[in-house]
């Protein structure tokens, strides 16, 4: 019997996520992801060619029905575990434009982040993405379970000091631009955002 993954009203990343997590819990099999928005059908027929599973995609009554089927000998995707990788985050919004907007993408990006099986060893905050790591952010629980998984998470101390949130630190700990130097020269690939 074929999988149905109900996602309709989801918002992103979500549908993506669940539709993962089922595929990584089977060797092989079909399921039927159902949507109700343009951009999340794209973005699992997407998922889809990109971890090397057949789909196909339907609609009917403002729904999209896209279903997915994984083979034996589907191929995964590259496997970056053996990677060191570090993320250097320099703002608490992602992009450039709308604030609102940006603030929205980072929030949406660490969940994102956090039901990723890639995790990075590092998140480094520095200048406003500081605010991201001390009380009030909206983003403290996706960085708590980040951490638990055992991402080291550092803050920039001398950015810290410059928005006057030292003392507000909720998640990881303090460090200076030298150990970020060490971090992201060591690191087999780093990200800024």
């Amino acid at each position: 019997m074929e999988h149905i993954i109900d996602c309709k009203g989801l918002k992103c990343p979500q549908p993506v996520i669940n539709t993962k997590k089922y595929f990584d819990s089977i060797k092989e099999g079909t399921a039927t992801v159902i949507v109700d928005n343009d951009v999340a059908k794209n973005n699992l027929l997407k998922f889809a060619k990109g971890s090397g599973f057949d789909s196909a995609a339907k609609q009917k009554d403002n729904l999209y029905y896209i279903t997915i089927t994984k083979n034996s000998d589907s191929c995964e995707s590259v496997d970056f575990k053996s990677k060191k990788l570090t993320i250097v985050i320099s703002s608490n919004k992602l992009g450039v434009g709308n604030d609102e907007l940006g603030t929205t993408l980072m929030k949406s990006y660490l969940y994102a982040l956090t039901e990723s099986s890639n995790l990075p060893a590092d998140l480094i905050f520095l200048n406003g993405g500081v605010k991201l790591t001390t009380e009030g952010s909206d983003s403290l629980d996706n960085l708590k379970a980040l951490e638990k998984k055992g991402v080291h998470i550092y803050s920039c101390g001398t950015c810290l000091d410059f928005y006057g949130l030292k003392e507000k630190l909720a998640v990881g700990e303090i460090t200076n631009m030298y150990t970020i130097v060490e971090k992201m020269n060591s690191s087999d690939n780093t990200i800024k955002l």
